[in-house]
């Protein structure tokens, strides 16, 4: 059981689910009102993509993360800011009988530079490090991040003093993020996120939990969360798994069946359910100290 956790809210995504709930936030505006209120809620940090505002589409604008990023910083409530780094790596095939060309509509592939572009431009304390390739979903869309895109990504995030954030959706997604540290890519202490029920990754059971939990080293800190109506049990699991928590309208709209959810609902959902195991809940300064983190100051 982890007695101290922190809790970070996913608070858009890029996944199609504007159309599914009009609490998702889609604007730079919306999405860092919803990260304050999740702030204010419980969270210590907050994971940010940003979408189109016209579209809701999601987006990799450098504008549209330095706005976020600057409506963030300037709320009266302190919280650490954690950037995706994951958009740039959208393989989608033309169809079973003719992969290539690709297809366009579900195809963004971007080189190391400018998948860190806004990462580079807002400093954020922390962004996100996809270690691997998958399946992601139906049809033939792919999630791209060869070892070598890997290592130059993370030697980038390195040179900026960005912490990555290992995003693992099964049990060789460790073993490759692994090697990154063994060749001095990634420092201690090592922050991994534990995706768990995302099809076609690691399936959320517990015996699946308990490996994953198992591949990772004792120095290394970690967080978890699965999907959809297993997002708010998983705060539990998570926690007497020796881990930390992930909640937000990225992973899961629902507060209960039929009941739409915002951001700070599941957040405040998530301190219930941990103060009621007895876990006391990490402030951003806190998790700073335990990841070695630098705060980031308005503009910066």
């Amino acid at each position: 059981m982890n007695w101290d956790v922190f809790i970070t809210c996913a608070v858009t995504g890029s996944g199609d689910t504007v159309g599914k709930s009009d609490l998702v936030p889609v604007t730079p505006e919306q999405i860092a009102d919803s990260a304050i209120e999740a702030a204010r809620a419980g969270a210590a940090i907050v994971h940010c993509h940003v979408r189109d505002p016209e579209t809701g589409a999601p987006s990799r604008d450098v504008k549209l993360f330095r706005e976020v990023t600057d409506r963030i910083r300037a709320a009266d409530i302190d919280v650490i800011l954690n950037l995706t780094a994951g958009m740039g790596g959208d393989l989608t095939l033309g169809s079973v009988e003719k992969p290539l060309p690709v297809d366009p509509a579900g195809t963004d592939m971007a080189g190391a530079t400018e998948r860190l572009a806004h990462i580079a431009e807002c400093l954020p304390e922390i962004c996100t490090l996809d270690c691997g390739s998958m399946n992601f979903g139906e049809g033939d869309y792919v999630m791209t991040n060869t070892p070598a895109m890997l290592r130059a990504m993370a030697q980038g995030m390195k040179d900026l003093g960005v912490k990555p954030e290992i995003e693992a959706f099964d049990t060789g997604h460790l073993w490759l993020a692994k090697q990154l540290v063994s060749e001095g890519l990634i420092d201690d202490p090592v922050l991994v996120q534990l995706c768990m029920g995302v099809p076609w990754g690691a399936p959320n059971d517990m015996a699946t939990l308990g490996a994953m939990v198992a591949n990772i080293p004792d120095s290394w800190e970690y967080s978890g969360f699965s999907i959809g109506r297993d997002e708010l049990p998983y705060v539990a699991a998570m926690a007497l798994h020796g881990g930390n928590v992930r909640v937000g309208l990225e992973d899961n709209l629902f507060l209960s069946r039929g009941v739409k959810a915002t951001n700070a609902q599941l957040v405040e959902r998530a301190v219930t359910i941990l103060n009621g195991m007895g876990a006391k809940i990490m402030g951003p300064d806190a998790v700073r100290e335990k990841l070695y983190l630098k705060k980031r100051l308005p503009n910066a």
